[in-house]
């Protein structure tokens, strides 16, 4: 709500706010500012602002800056930016305003601050304009991957993926895999979702290598994302061809069954050419992140298999609907269910027999998609 300061004729009960905001008693310049929640009168915004920069008690001075959010108004948002050098309590207030503008227009007046030399602010700054999609960001975003502070690292990320500004990928795609913290490293993996179609296949080999990472978190993101981008990469070969050099009268929770599907993607993909191969590595991987410790990772891996419409995964989601965690087993019967092969169907039946509902739900679901 971008509106001016100019102060037109207020009414007693606002004008009464600003007398007491401005009471030499710190009790009630303290109750004023929470009743400014019940009048939300934009006469009073300069009231507010002189609290934020002026008042003697930094708690009083937080309770302005909280007062604020989401006043869109110049005079506001520059306050709140300069309130980001003031002490813990202030600063993570205005921060944390900030971060609810809606106006791109009013936000973009944080454009400068991303290069602050205190990572606080220049953090604070680029976590306001994530969501506000400030083409101008783009530049001091990218500049901000090689900040020392892994905040403000983390937080340029996310600029970048909001505004999918593609010319900052392979930037990203070093961070996925490099990066020193895992929140970083975590984030950038989310971000290289923003890759279109031609710059998908440059991304996938980092993604890929994310799903190694020895952070958790970081797995399950890259998993996650190569669902997304791997239904662009898979669009001229799938591993569909090998799966069905299995005998068609077999089903794929038989003895041995699992054997003979994957031997003969063995085959199919010792026939294929690089390219194919290239276009299969998504799901390779996601089939190899299913025996993740982790069943987070097993869970996100299973979903993006589903995406993919990986056949060549039906025997590691069939192993997936026996885990002790039932999301898994409830993820694994959807991307059964998604994939569509009907020699899933014996052990898709076997789930009726599930202790959780919502897997016996989708199960059910997922047989009704096959038949």
């Amino acid at each position: 709500m971008t509106m001016s300061l100019v102060s037109p004729d207020i009414d007693p009960r606002s004008a009464d706010l600003r007398q007491r905001l401005t009471s030499p008693d710190a009790g009630v310049r303290r109750v004023a500012l929470l009743d400014f929640a019940d009048v939300e009168d934009e006469a009073l915004l300069p009231a507010l602002v002189t609290v934020l920069r002026g008042d003697p008690d930094p708690a009083l001075r937080a309770e302005a800056a909280r007062a604020l959010a989401g006043w869109g108004d110049g005079e506001v948002v520059e306050a709140l930016a300069d309130a980001l050098a003031d002490e813990a309590s202030v600063r993570e207030a205005a921060a944390q305003s900030l971060a609810e503008l809606k106006d791109a227009e009013a936000g973009a007046r944080l454009v400068s601050r991303v290069g602050h030399a205190d990572g606080f602010v220049s953090a604070a700054a680029l976590r306001a304009l994530k969501e506000l999609r400030v083409p101008a960001a783009a530049a001091p975003a990218t500049a901000a991957l090689a900040h020392a502070d892994p905040a403000v690292r983390r937080e340029a990320v996310g600029v970048l993926g909001w505004l999918k500004h593609a010319a900052a990928l392979p930037a990203l795609a070093r961070l996925a895999n490099g990066d020193e913290d895992a929140e970083v490293r975590r984030a950038a993996a989310g971000a290289l979702g923003l890759a279109a179609a031609g710059d998908a296949p440059s991304v996938l080999p980092a993604l890929c290598a994310a799903l190694r990472d020895p952070a958790w978190q970081v797995r399950e993101e890259a998993a996650t994302t190569l669902g997304k981008l791997g239904q662009i990469a898979i669009g001229h070969g799938s591993d569909a061809d090998a799966i069905n050099a299995v005998n068609a009268g077999g089903t794929a929770n038989a003895p041995g069954a699992a054997n003979d599907v994957n031997g003969a993607i063995d085959a199919g993909e010792a026939n294929w050419g690089n390219e194919g191969s290239r276009a299969t590595e998504p799901a390779v991987a996601l089939r190899q992140a299913m025996t993740d410790a982790y069943w987070q990772v097993r869970l996100r891996a299973a979903r993006s298999l589903g995406r993919l419409r990986d056949r060549a995964a039906l025997p590691v989601l069939i192993e997936a609907l026996a885990h002790r965690a039932g999301n898994l087993r409830k993820e694994a019967a959807i991307a059964l269910g998604e994939i569509g092969d009907p020699r899933a169907l014996p052990a898709l039946e076997a789930a009726d027999a599930d202790p959780d509902p919502e897997v016996r739900k989708a199960a059910r679901l997922a047989r009704q998609r096959l038949s």
